[in-house]
């Protein structure tokens, strides 16, 4: 499996090898010890979610609060999406930046996103399926989301070919990056910084 880091602290791509014949295709999507080795601490999986979109549909961007927000490894099983990680982590060297990674049927990469990163997708084809593993339950309480139009973080959704997004009646509610760091909704860098840590303790990673 290919792993490469992304421009946003705590994200990484991976990309599996395939194998082929006239009977299919077999690939390993997802490795224990290949994603502890990278991200410092092994995904403890508590939730898998699966979400099928129509074409133009954009969802997100969502994040959750630290500790113990929910760390995703996300995957499209069908059609293709463009996934992307924004930096919502107050104190952040790349705070406000976003960094996309197309994820299809073909390629089969998967993105992980660490706890306090912003996600968000949009679906390229109709009944785009994604798959992801959650490190954490979902909790109402603790989610929380920015507007993907916000004009000032600047997602390119028109580069990927998304006209006008279809939105749910939440997202398209949801504030700005800077009001909701205004109102403290925000996780802070370090704090993040310091979750991961205690997570590669915990593990034994960090010992």
């Amino acid at each position: 499996m290919d792993i490469r880091p992304l421009g946003i602290e705590g994200a990484w791509a991976f990309t599996p090898r395939q194998f082929r014949d006239d009977r299919g295709v077999f690939l390993e999507w997802y490795r224990h010890e290949g994603l502890a080795e990278h991200v410092g601490h092994p995904l403890d999986l508590r939730q898998a979610n699966c979400s099928v979109s129509s074409a133009g549909t954009v969802r997100g961007v969502h994040f959750a609060d630290v500790p113990p927000s929910q760390a995703k490894y996300v995957t499209c099983v069908r059609g293709a999406v463009v996934d992307v990680v924004v930096d919502v982590r107050v104190g952040s060297p790349t705070f406000g930046a976003w960094e996309a990674v197309r994820l299809d049927e073909t390629d089969r990469t998967a993105v992980y996103l660490s706890e306090g990163l912003g996600h968000a997708f949009a679906a390229l084809t109709d009944d785009a399926t994604v798959v992801y593993l959650c490190s954490e339950v979902y909790t109402p309480a603790a989610e929380h989301g920015i507007t993907p139009l916000d004009p000032d973080v600047a997602v390119d959704w028109a580069s990927f070919g998304v006209g006008e997004p279809l939105l749910s009646p939440k997202d398209a509610a949801a504030p700005t990056l800077a009001q909701a760091r205004d109102s403290g909704l925000l996780p802070q860098y370090a704090a993040c910084l310091e979750h991961r840590r205690a997570l590669a303790v915990r593990s034994g990673a960090g010992v």
